[in-house]
């Protein structure tokens, strides 16, 4: 059972308030990793793409420790930064998982 649930999915600027889409998502991830308690979920989708990707991956590898090691909430946590699946054997409560895709007449299937 979960008590909050929290989601960063998909990017766009907030031109009104003069943030570009990496600022609304890195003010939007900090929100979570501020308000998330034990109880929560969290699924976040691509982190850090919104920016070089040394600083990407970086920010990305931050956001998974501090939400291992401060929240100790359940998450869902969606890269495409392989780098980070050698954070499984680095975090106890950590497990990799993969979705199978295949293309098929110019689509992209989902295998699950």
């Amino acid at each position: 059972v979960v008590d909050r649930l929290f989601s960063r999915v998909g990017a766009s600027d907030d031109l009104a308030r003069g943030r570009s889409t990496f600022m609304v998502e890195m003010v939007e991830t900090a929100a979570i990793l501020n308000q998330a308690g034990e109880r929560a979920l969290v699924i976040l989708d691509e982190i850090g793409r919104g920016t070089a990707t040394f600083d990407g991956l970086s920010i990305a590898w931050a956001a998974v420790e501090y939400l291992h090691e401060k929240n100790r909430c359940r998450a869902i946590f969606a890269t495409h930064f392989h780098e980070m699946t050698s954070l499984a054997g680095k975090l106890a409560r950590l497990s990799n998982v993969t979705m199978r895709v295949k293309e098929w007449e110019g689509d992209v299937v989902f295998l699950h």
